[in-house]
């Protein structure tokens, strides 16, 4: 199993506006035609913050609204927070706290071999890395600047701790980098 951070960012390292939009994303690349799919496909359990879960309610699934849909991921999700949450009909959503080991070794029970996806925050994503259980960075860069935003990855590496692996071109507007993380001292 591996533990991904798999995401999006501004050419200047935001993942979202201050306000939480990814407007600038959807115009960029069709999903389809990137390495979603099979990524998604090799996914056995989900990690995100409660920011990125609101945003999903609110803005992915519109709960309340005539246009809602479902919850979009078929597998077990941990939402790190310290608040309660609605959590969808049907969705496999756990609310947990505390120090992302926990949802690491529930997760790691419960997802097999299959892979264990950081979803959206980079603080959640650094929050791994920085108890040395994040395994690759896979960030699709987008040609657009926000010029300030929410951080995609807001921590210091200055040594060499990531090996890029592999880099793909999807259209004129995005490439995925992919790199995997040293996890030494």
């Amino acid at each position: 199993m591996l533990t991904q951070y798999y995401t999006a960012s501004t050419l200047d390292g935001f993942i979202a506006t201050t306000d939480h939009s990814l407007d600038w994303l959807f115009p960029l690349a069709d999903i389809s035609t990137t390495s979603y799919p099979s990524f998604y496909n090799e996914v056995g359990a989900i990690v995100m913050g409660a920011s990125t879960y609101e945003w999903i309610l609110q803005k992915g699934m519109m709960i309340g609204t005539p246009d809602e849909t479902e919850w979009p991921y078929n597998m077990p999700c941990w939402v790190l927070s310290h608040q309660q949450h609605v959590i969808p009909q049907g969705a496999d959503i756990r609310i947990t706290q505390g120090d992302v080991r926990n949802a690491y070794n529930e997760a790691f029970k419960i997802s097999g071999d299959r892979n264990l996806w950081i979803v959206g925050g980079g603080d959640i994503a650094g929050q791994f890395f920085d108890a040395g259980l994040l395994d690759e960075l896979i960030i699709q860069i987008g040609s657009v600047t926000l010029g300030n935003g929410i951080k995609v990855f807001p921590r210091e590496i200055l040594f060499p701790r990531l090996k890029l692996i592999s880099c793909e071109k999807f259209s004129e507007s995005m490439v995925e980098l992919r790199y995997k993380v040293s996890n030494f001292e």
